[in-house]
Formats: C-alpha cells, structure tokens, sequence
C-alpha cells in the first residue's frame, strides 16, 4: 500500500479508536491515541531510511525485518514509550493497543499487493505477496478521505462512522480475495493456447475489473497479458529467459544480488554482446508498465566477467542506457 493510503489509514484508526470510552473521555489520551496510529501506520516504512545506503540495501532490506512478527511489537513497544514520555499519564496499554493495531493494519494490508513482505520473519524470510489489491487502491483511499471529511465537519461521529467504514472495507477485502481466487483458478479455461504445465500470477490493477497475468510454461517462457472486464484474456508480450556464463558470473555482483533476492521466483534475465563484452540485464517479469520492465537489475562486465558498471532499482529504458552509458563501441 502506498505511504498516502496508510497515512489516511492511521487517521481512520484514530477516528475508530473514540469506540473506546476511555480514549472519547479524554481529549489527552484521544491525542495520543492519534499521534500513535499516525506513527504506527508509516513507522514499518521507516527502512527506506536505507535508501541513503544505496538502492541495492533498500530493496534487499525494504518490507523485511520492519515489517517482521518481532516488528509488530517493537514498533508498539517504542511509539507508546515516546508517547508517555510526551504526555505522561496516559493508560499505556489502551494506547498501545491502538498503536499496535496500526502497525498490524499497515503489514497485513501490504501482503495484499504484489511486492508483499516478509511478514513471518524470523519464521520464513520467504516473500509474501497475495497480488489481491493495487498498491494504490483508490476504494480504500477515497473511502477513508470521505471519511475523513465527514468526521473533521462533525457531519457524522466517530463512533458511529469509523465501525461502518472498516466493517465495509472487510467485505471488499473478502470481495477481493475471493474474486481473485476464481479467476486464477479458471484461467487456464480462459487460455486458448494453454499447455499442461503453465502456471499463471493474476496481478491486480488500479482499474479493479482489469488484472494483469503473467504466465510461464515449462520451457521458462514468459507471456504477460490482460484479463479485461469482459474476462478475456489478450496476450501482449513474449519473454525467454536467456542462459550464458556471463549470467550466472552476474550473480555474485551486490546489485544483482540484491535483485535475485527479492525477484528470484520471477527473475529473467537477457543478454546483449558488445565489443567491450556483455550487457546482462535482469528483470522482474511481474511489473510490465509501458511496454517496459522497469524493475531492473542490469550489470557491464567485461569480455573476462569482471564488473564495469551495475544498476538495481525502478528505471524506463532510456533512463537506464543514460545512466550506464552503453553503446556498440565502448563505454
């Protein structure tokens, strides 16, 4: 879920918390419980701190250990500490459980799109990503403005407005999911040129009656294509995943490393030979925007595979052959 969404998240939490008579009875702890989901609604977010650290840390580290089971409640623990250092005397375990239901709202909701987290660390440090809800969603951020707006003017209260909106918004969620579930389930009926052995990723867009869909055969080609509202599938884009020694040298590369950790059930990779020796680029073959890939890992190595350049991060085309510098003769 994108930052703006979870922020508006955080202030609807807020207005749900005034079901709790001991928070509506007291315009302090009312304050607190705000600045704590506020807080508990980005604080997972906080590790694009690494960023400063180069793009390789933060998408190696982005929605890992913050957003981890032991996160859950060291986010909680320290925010309501900061908050009854700030204003003291506040019922601590009321306030924290606010707080600690905004960190969970903000991981959980995060499992719903496609980059998903590493939620069940230190259990799995597998990647976790249901491909259910856009990273935007304009139903849940529109539903919480209005909200907003209708509880800022005392057009509605708290109590009454807040339950309703997350009651609705539980429905659309199970809408979703189960939505999701029986059109992936069918694709294959869906698919005139299906073959024993395809797999298939439906991928959620902002438009909720279009997804996207990703499928893979048994000889590792990948077809990106659409599922529009009329339910048929149109197949736009034909990619093959290419084998070299020049690849498998690109591996231990940080950058590429950092890639393939993330992207390493849906990495494909590409060759080109230059004079000066090869350009390997990996991609992630889930994000398609613009006929591109832009979620790239790209790697120079010479004609002896030692690194001359490398890139990982979110790109277009053009940008990407800017910043490396790649041509025919020579870098």
């Amino acid at each position: 879920m994108d930052s703006g969404t979870h922020f508006v998240v955080g202030l609807g939490l807020a207005g749900m918390a005034t079901v709790d008579p001991v928070v509506a009875a007291d315009p302090k702890v009312f304050t607190a419980v705000l600045v704590g989901t506020a807080l508990g609604s980005q604080a997972p977010d906080s590790d694009g701190l690494f960023r400063l650290k180069g793009n390789a840390a933060y998408i190696k580290n982005h929605r890992g250990l913050s957003h981890s089971l032991p996160a859950l409640f060291i986010w909680s623990f320290l925010i309501t500490g900061l908050l009854f250092l700030i204003f003291q005397n506040i019922p601590v375990l009321n306030v924290m459980f606010w707080v600690f239901l905004a960190v969970c709202v903000h991981v959980f909701s995060d499992l719903f799109n496609t980059y998903g987290t590493q939620a069940l660390r230190p259990l799995s440090d597998k990647w976790i990503s249901w491909n259910i809800i856009h990273i935007f969603d304009p139903i849940i951020f529109f539903s919480h403005v209005f909200a907003l707006v209708l509880w800022a003017f005392q057009i509605v209260n708290a109590s009454l407005l807040f339950p309703i909106l997350y009651g609705c918004l539980v429905i659309y969620y199970i809408w979703r999911t189960l939505i999701h579930y029986f059109l992936q389930k069918n694709l294959f009926k869906k698919d005139a040129t299906y073959q024993k052995g395809d797999s298939y990723i439906l991928i959620p867009t902002i438009r909720l009656s279009d997804w996207k869909i990703v499928k893979e055969n048994t000889v590792g080609v990948h077809f990106q294509g659409e599922l529009k509202k009329d339910h048929q599938i149109e197949w736009i884009d034909e990619v093959k995943c290419k084998s070299h020694p020049a690849i498998e040298a690109s591996k231990q590369n940080s950058d590429i490393a950092a890639f393939l950790y993330f992207s390493s059930e849906h990495a494909c990779s590409d060759l080109r030979q230059h004079d000066w020796g090869y350009e390997i680029r990996w991609f992630d073959v889930r994000f398609r925007h613009r006929k591109q890939y832009p979620f790239v890992g790209v790697i120079l190595m010479n004609k002896e595979y030692k690194t001359i350049k490398s890139y990982v991060g979110w790109i277009n085309d053009e940008k990407l052959e800017k910043r490396l510098g790649v041509n025919e003769t020579g870098i």
